[in-house]
């Protein structure tokens, strides 16, 4: 019978499922120096946020299969490590999901009723009335930016107390936003119509500081903000201004962008605000969810199948894994090229309906059906804060309302063997192809029928030009004049003097301002950055 080892508090319910497929030793507060002890007796390893699980534990476990995370963050398991040595790493991505939806609305109401500030008045002594005043939430309109599984409960939620929902989130199709009662639209609009605005967003290079104080200025006065999702994604220090002055009626905050929070906070000394220290997990519910998913996880690693929220490995056996490697890498890459290039020229992305894969050729018994895996995770690893992986991008695909289909051709006469991407956009389709050639090296080769050959690594300036003399010439004199080096360059053309796709590798950062004047260039048509 396997041995599981719980190094960190869960709750009973997970600990009960796994003592009906293992043996189970709970042991908790255990030394660094004691977890490298006993860990080479146990087949699984579960964890909360206390126990670090380092590249040194991971060594030692040498009869680890799994490590569970009984909670959405892996920062103290060192992943790589585990899949180095063929660990595979879950999580409970979702166990959380209702706890901060429900949160988000109750810090909602509670900022609409100034429910807190009156009862800290009423245990003080006073009876005050008129000055707790509030505002309803029937019939306002909520702004949700971040259209994700807790952005769609929240949706759902509000729809329920009667509110008009506008939300903003560039890889949401509009039948995702309709089935939680929620209308697509942009940014501006929510800023400009919304009566409150709710974040639920990743803390990323995108979105910190997504809401400052050109954001503030443009949103109706009286507005009311809550992020339950990530601190930093709004700027602390401007929305106390905009409060300060009136412009902002107030705001409920569960996260900040240093927690614990210093003395002095903005936000934590005015009336108006609301404010929490991160519950958004903070259930009995959630606790039980999030060990029960990962128990069943561990069960179902222990026995040979797949993880569904496995943060690294695959289901493949090691056979497997080693013969599909190179194209799984080809079309990881594939996928994350076409999100990138999906972007707008702001960089805000674009929603993809549908994703065609195409093997064309010999792939000699590949498991094809990890290479679309493979593509799929590329694909949606920009776009989301959740960790994508092999095992679970197929459902976090269908959850955003893409289509994924798999098409296979007896040969192909440019090459052995093809890999080829079709996705679909609001506003058109893009298509990319790849082959893996000697000895396991990757190329593109097609980008929307320009023929290229792309060593897919490292950072790229993708343009989209009239072919026409002096267009290659002045690009380059443009990044050499801000001492920008060029490792690599390729062109594809249409014809003579039709439309071109260059695509030049860069060893150093290509600023917003060179995109821009790159793109300002006669005959240009676009310029983009994309790093695989």
């Amino acid at each position: 019978m396997p041995r599981v080892l719980i190094s960190d508090p869960i709750a009973r319910e997970g600990i009960d499922k796994l003592r009906e497929h293992a043996e189970v030793v709970t042991d908790t507060g255990l030394s660094p120096e004691q977890l490298l002890e006993i860990i080479p007796g146990f087949d699984a390893l579960v964890v909360r946020s206390e126990t670090r699980v380092t590249a040194a534990v991971i060594a030692a476990g040498a009869r680890l299969k799994v490590i569970g995370r009984a909670g959405v963050g892996v920062d103290n398991i060192d992943v790589k490590a585990a899949t180095a040595q063929g660990i595979v790493v879950v999580n409970s991505p979702h166990g959380n999901t209702m706890a901060a939806a429900e949160l988000t609305i109750a810090m909602m109401l509670a900022l609409a009723r100034r429910i807190p500030q009156a009862d800290a008045s009423l245990r003080s002594g006073a009876w005050d009335r008129k000055r707790f005043v509030g505002t309803e939430c029937f019939g306002k309109t909520l702004g949700i930016v971040g259209l994700g599984k807790i952005g769609a409960e929240v949706s759902l939620r509000a729809r329920g107390l009667e509110m008009t929902v506008l939300a903003y989130d560039p890889y949401a199709t509009d039948a995702a936003a309709e089935h939680c009662g929620a209308r697509l639209t942009s940014l501006d609009e929510i800023y400009g119509k919304s009566d409150f605005i709710t974040v639920h967003v990743p803390l990323n290079d995108k979105t910190r500081g997504l809401i400052g104080h050109a954001e503030l200025a443009r949103m109706r006065k009286g507005v009311r903000i809550i992020n339950v999702a990530r601190g930093g994604v709004v700027n602390e220090e401007a929305l106390a201004e905009a409060i300060r002055s009136g412009h902002v009626a107030g705001a409920a905050f569960d996260v900040f962008s240093k927690e614990p929070v210093e003395p002095g906070h903005p936000l934590v000394g005015l009336a108006e605000t609301v404010v929490t220290p991160h519950l958004g997990a903070s259930t009995a519910e959630a606790q039980v969810k999030v060990a029960v998913d990962v128990a069943e996880q561990i069960v179902e690693v222990l026995d040979g199948q797949p993880a569904r929220s496995a943060v690294n490995m695959p289901a493949l056996s090691a056979e497997a894994l080693q013969r599909a490697q190179p194209y799984m890498a080809l079309g990881e890459k594939i996928g994350s090229l076409h999100t990138q290039l999906a972007r707008d020229l702001d960089g805000r992305g674009r929603p993809i309906s549908a994703v065609e894969v195409s093997y064309r050729g010999t792939f000699d018994g590949i498991a094809l059906g990890a290479v679309t895996r493979a593509i799929v995770a590329g694909l949606l690893g920009p776009m989301l804060s959740d960790p994508v992986n092999l095992v679970n991008a197929p459902v976090l695909a269908a959850a955003r309302g893409i289509r994924v289909t798999e098409i296979t051709t007896a040969s192909h006469g440019e090459y052995s063997a093809m890999v080829s991407v079709r996705v679909t956009m609001p506003d058109g389709e893009q298509s990319i192809c790849g082959v893996v050639v000697g000895r396991n090296a990757l190329r593109i080769v097609h980008v929307d029928g320009y023929e290229v050959n792309l060593i897919p690594d490292g950072d790229m300036l993708f343009t989209r030009h009239t072919d026409q003399p002096g267009m290659i010439g002045a690009v380059g004199m443009l990044l050499g004049a801000n001492h920008v080096n060029i490792g690599g360059m390729n062109v594809g053309r249409e014809r003579v003097g039709g439309r071109a796709l260059m695509v030049v590798m860069v060893d150093d950062p290509v600023t917003d301002e060179m995109l821009a004047r790159i793109r300002s260039l006669p005959g240009m048509e676009t310029a983009r950055v994309v790093r695989l």
